[in-house]
């Protein structure tokens, strides 16, 4: 076991947000922000900006790891850059009060349109359709789930409706 595979996962943990240096087996290079460090492995995922804003990802496997060197810290520009790299573009955060609204909203609308909806979960924030499909936060077409197909595309196309309605 080499000295990168022995550190604990909390070692790891502070090459995250960082700028580094990957020396592998066979004199092998890598340069790349530090997106996350397998705790299983020790496998190192690098991010590497590429022109046009576009994003290399590579993967470092902890057992060929021989030196990682950190060449410089993360800005608060770079966290946010790095964090939004798998996230959806139309992504939006919600806060909770928002989530709430949302939530409460599209089961008023559904429950208008004689769609029966409950709320289900411990916190209640996963919303039940007619017992077969569930849409949890944040309550858009995306995030409704079923193995009925049928019902799935129909609940939808409603509201992805309704979601245009009230923009």
């Amino acid at each position: 076991m080499n000295d990168w595979q022995s550190k604990s996962p909390l070692e790891w943990k502070t090459y995250v947000n960082k700028m580094v240096k990957v020396v592998a087996v066979e004199k092998h290079e890598y340069e790349g922000w530090v997106l996350t460090v397998d705790p299983i492995s020790a496998s190192i995922i690098l991010a590497t900006y590429l022109e046009n804003e576009k994003v290399s990802i590579s993967v470092v496997l902890g057992p060929a790891i021989q030196k990682v060197e950190i060449l410089k810290e993360g800005d608060d520009e770079m966290k946010q850059r790095l964090s939004s790299i798998f996230a959806p573009q139309e992504s939006k955060a919600y806060s909770p009060e928002e989530l709430e609204e949302r939530k409460n909203c599209l089961k008023t609308w559904l429950e208008t349109n004689h769609i029966p909806v409950t709320e289900q979960g411990e916190s209640g924030k996963t919303l039940c359709v007619a017992g077969v499909l569930t849409i949890d936060p944040p309550y858009s077409p995306e995030e409704c789930s079923s193995s009925n197909e049928i019902i799935l595309s129909r609940v939808q196309g409603l509201i992805q409706g309704y979601l245009e309605k009230q923009q």
